[in-house]
């Protein structure tokens, strides 16, 4: 991995395995960790429940502890070593834009503009994708109970929201890898694969063909 590349973020929309590929990566480079806790947010449940009612309590609920959350990676200087986080702070404006009205998105960008440059962006951010049958099967594999009622309509917003947003991403260099056919956790050769392309990454964007897809 180039010298340059501390902070490693992954992204990808619900499902997606941004968790499981943080593990392993912070693994396979003596990192140290950042992983979201979703369960944490009271209103996660609520919202997948009734998201008219609860979605802006959850969204701002969400920007404001993954802010303290990087705020605090910050003040401790986290960054003189390896980090890899499992999420890009940029996704809770992604998931804003889908689930919150007209006024409650003005609402939560005053906020959000106020936080946004505080926080330090990575040198390198992977986004995964995949097919909506893929992130559904995923999704009601891993059995959580606060996810039993998200509609399908939601996770397909919420994939397509994401793509819209990297297809323009420029901030940082982006490596983007469908994960539809592969298994990072399951298939050595998927993550290594991945591992060599990190390794060669340098600026712009670039989209990985994985050995599962070829």
């Amino acid at each position: 991995m180039a010298s340059e590349t501390r902070y490693i973020a992954i992204e990808g929309p619900i499902g997606v395995g941004k968790t499981s590929l943080a593990r392993l990566l912070g693994d396979a480079f003596q990192a140290h960790t950042v992983l979201e806790v979703a369960e944490k947010n009271p209103f996660l449940e609520d919202f997948y429940r009734d998201p008219v009612r609860y979605a802006f309590q959850a969204q701002i609920f969400f920007l404001l502890s993954r802010f303290r959350q990087q705020e605090e990676l910050v003040q401790h200087q986290l960054f003189q070593q390896t980090t890899v986080c499992d999420y890009l702070f940029v996704k809770d404006r992604i998931f804003a834009s889908v689930t919150l009205d007209d006024k409650e998105l003005k609402l939560y960008d005053e906020v959000y503009q106020l936080l946004e440059p505080r926080v330090p962006k990575p040198d390198l951010v992977i986004y995964l994708q995949a097919e909506l049958e893929v992130l559904l099967r995923r999704i009601r594999s891993r059995s959580r109970e606060y996810e039993r009622g998200i509609a399908v309509e939601y996770v397909e917003a919420v994939s397509r929201t994401y793509n819209e947003f990297f297809f323009h991403y420029r901030e940082t260099p982006l490596l983007v890898i469908n994960t539809s056919e592969i298994d990072f956790v399951n298939q050595t050769e998927d993550l290594q694969d991945l591992i060599a392309k990190i390794h060669k990454m340098k600026k712009g964007t670039e989209y990985d063909i994985p050995l599962g897809s070829r």
